[in-house]
């Protein structure tokens, strides 16, 4: 992990292909420190509010996602710079597609 280096949340629902797969992109990344997790209560890894208290920056796969932080962690979501990718719960883990989605839209927020 980077010492200067910003944290970097990411978040699908069941953290099981999207955020897994960013962390996954991220995870020797000197220039930052990534988690992932989800929303729901299936998640693999639920989100909570160490997670949140932790990241610099929360990227979400969907609105839906950062509406639900909202409501789940108000106070704290109130402070945090959350990145909506937009990116659709229709990939496989490391699928090629959405490697280079999650590329396009995280880069331009790393220092």
């Amino acid at each position: 992990m980077g010492i200067n280096a910003m944290n970097f949340l990411f978040i699908c629902s069941k953290n099981q292909w999207r955020s897994p797969t960013a962390e996954a992109i991220y995870r020797r990344d000197p220039r930052i420190n990534v988690r992932s997790a989800g929303t729901s209560a299936k998640a693999k890894r639920s989100v909570s509010l160490k997670d949140i208290a932790w990241a610099g920056m929360v990227f979400v796969m969907e609105k839906k996602h950062k509406q639900i932080l909202s409501r789940q962690f108000p106070h704290d979501m109130a402070e945090t710079e959350v990145i909506v990718l937009d990116i659709p719960d229709e990939y496989q883990f490391m699928d090629a597609e959405l490697v280079e989605l999650l590329r396009d839209g995280v880069e331009r927020y790393i220092n």
